[in-house]
């Protein structure tokens, strides 16, 4: 069978995605499950990650995010049997692409899957999923009559740099581009951009939604009966953010170069502050005036939105505080978080906690709480070119129907 690695050379600037032959050992380790994959989600390879933990391959699997259906089961495997539906996130250290047709891994990566949810919902939605759950619950102790701030609640992405449009001929090996082509000054949403159909060629383009997480940082806290406050960074997220439902407090408007962010979350807040903070980014100096970060907020500026024991959960790795942030962080009680959703799956230390979190994001979608954007899947030979959008940051994410 076939699988989608990274061939990642350290001499190559760009990595290279490749569809590989493989196979899988004839006899299942003790507490393994057989799943044949009916979905796979793919999302961005953090080299850095990888190399900090020591991984390093020729080849690294790609795509983690799965959903399919057992087949069959090592002899002291209890909470599964064959014909169940599972989905689950494969560690960082699998050695099988998750597009494979047929992969082996532990029950405790595991959860099963609701019938009324479709494997492509959920392999396109989990690790954002995740992600919200981690940084509320684990980081926040979010509570009722808490406020919370999600900064950019939804997100279409733009395109500032020339897009690569991939062009391949349909046959039956749709693993590799036969040539690709460059179109300047692409600067529009990029869910207006379709799918283009050549006669006799396939156009692999980029199409995406609103990205889940900061939706489903939004859909968790207003069920938790957390107050939610949100910015936007254009006028259509602006639309797509009042019209929510349930509603949000207040959506404040950062797209038109104004800086009220603060003004606004202190008259909301009572003076008081919010009582979290998730971005989406932040400028770490205020001379930073790129296209890509000047909707983003300065550090000092999100510091000073928190209210006393507040706590600020960050993406940004290479965050900074100086010594003012740090005493202002001190006089609030405040604390800082960073939200890497990797953990969970590189230490075995809250294997239980973690799989409890899995069954209450599923059973969250099930019950409608969770209702993240619908995600066009792409066949299983567009992988290769929807990954290579995804790890350029041209497109949040995909998901592949197997």
């Amino acid at each position: 069978m076939k699988g989608l690695y990274c061939r990642a050379d350290a001499a190559d600037a760009q990595p290279k995605f490749v569809i590989q032959e493989t196979s899988l050992p004839e006899v299942l380790g003790s507490h393994q499950v057989r799943v044949q994959v009916k979905a796979c989600g793919l999302s961005p390879l953090d080299f850095k990650l990888l190399g900090d933990i020591g991984i390093q391959r020729d080849l690294i699997p790609v795509g983690r995010e799965v959903a399919g259906v057992v087949q069959q089961v090592g002899p002291k495997v209890c909470f599964f049997q064959p014909e169940d539906e599972v989905v689950g996130i494969l560690p960082l250290d699998a050695s099988c692409s998750g597009l494979c047709d047929v992969i082996d891994i532990d029950e405790h990566y595991l959860v099963q899957k609701p019938e009324k949810l479709s494997s492509v919902c959920v392999a396109a939605a989990l690790r954002d999923a995740l992600c919200a759950y981690t940084a509320l619950h684990t980081h926040a102790r979010m509570a009722v009559g808490h406020t919370l701030l999600v900064m950019d609640g939804a997100s279409v992405r733009k395109i500032t740099k020339p897009l690569d449009i991939f062009v391949t001929l349909k046959c039956k090996d749709m693993s590799k581009p036969l040539f690709h082509y460059t179109v300047d000054s692409f600067l529009v949403p990029v869910h207006l951009i379709h799918v283009l159909m050549l006669p006799g060629f396939q156009c692999a383009c980029i199409s995406s939604s609103p990205q889940s997480f900061g939706l489903m940082c939004i859909q968790l806290a207003s069920y938790h009966g957390v107050r939610v406050l949100t910015t936007s960074h254009s006028l259509q997220k602006h639309t797509f953010l009042e019209q929510l439902r349930p509603s949000v407090a207040r959506v404040i408007q950062v797209y038109n170069g104004s800086s009220d962010l603060l003004p606004i979350v202190l008259e909301e807040t009572g003076g008081l502050g919010v009582d979290i903070i998730i971005d989406s980014g932040v400028r770490l100096q205020e001379e930073e005036e790129l296209k890509e970060t000047k909707c983003l907020p300065h550090k000092h500026e999100l510091i000073s939105a928190l209210g006393v024991g507040g706590h600020w959960v960050t993406s940004h790795q290479d965050l900074q505080l100086d010594p003012p942030d740090c005493r202002l962080l001190h006089l609030k009680s405040a604390s800082v978080s960073f939200l890497n959703p990797e953990t969970w799956t590189a230490s075995s230390a809250q294997q239980g906690r973690y799989l409890h979190i899995l069954k209450d994001i599923l059973e969250k979608m099930a019950a409608g709480v969770l209702r993240p954007q619908p995600e066009d899947a792409v066949s299983l030979y567009e992988a290769t070119v929807a990954m290579e959008t995804v790890q350029h940051n041209q497109r949040k994410k995909a998901v592949v129907q197997l």
